[in-house]
């Protein structure tokens, strides 16, 4: 896999042929940064998916799609897709992706392993309203980072959040492994 920089502060490549997904490095990356913010990306006053959208990155997902603001997932010369800073697109990127980085809805919070996504539907109205990555699972319970109201290994439930509905809905992804080539 190679990285290269083309001049712009917010400009990055990956190759991905034969690209596995490194959670290790993912999690890594989201533990080190889940209280401060990496001065190489922008900071957004919602700053959740921007955040997990590095934390993927770290983890090789490839960045694909630039110019078009509405298709693949990209940050580039202080521009981004809708997929890299809103929960509701990069949820839908995930699902739908045959380039690239790919995820898969599953049933449970304990089907996923580190490295995966959880998506929040804060008012069950089919709309999301945040994300965060799996960085830890203890007994079993997944525990997760996040940022906006930035969360180290916090239960994922969000139970103790100022945002918890009885009425949230969960969607857990999976990240596949093998990332497609772009």
């Amino acid at each position: 896999m190679e990285i290269l920089n083309q001049g712009s502060a917010y400009t990055w490549v990956r190759r991905c042929d034969g690209a596995v997904y490194n959670r290790q490095a993912a999690v890594a990356y989201a533990d080190k940064w889940w209280d401060s913010y990496n001065p190489s990306f922008p900071r957004f006053d919602v700053d959740c998916t921007n955040y997990i959208s590095q934390c993927l990155f770290a983890g090789g997902g490839p960045m694909w799609g630039s110019p078009n603001r509405s298709e693949g997932w990209w940050l580039k010369g202080g521009n981004w897709s809708f997929s890299w800073s809103t929960p509701h697109s990069l949820r839908w990127y995930l699902e739908t992706s045959k380039k690239g980085l790919r995820g898969k809805q599953v049933t449970s919070a304990y089907d996923l392993e580190l490295g995966d996504i959880i998506f929040y539907d804060f008012q069950n109205d089919g709309r999301i309203d945040h994300s965060v990555i799996v960085t830890s699972i203890q007994d079993g319970e997944p525990l997760v980072n996040a940022h906006t109201s930035n969360s180290f290994h916090r239960p994922w439930e969000y139970l103790d959040s100022s945002a918890y509905t009885p009425n949230m809905k969960y969607y857990f992804f999976h990240i596949e492994d093998v990332i497609l080539p772009i």
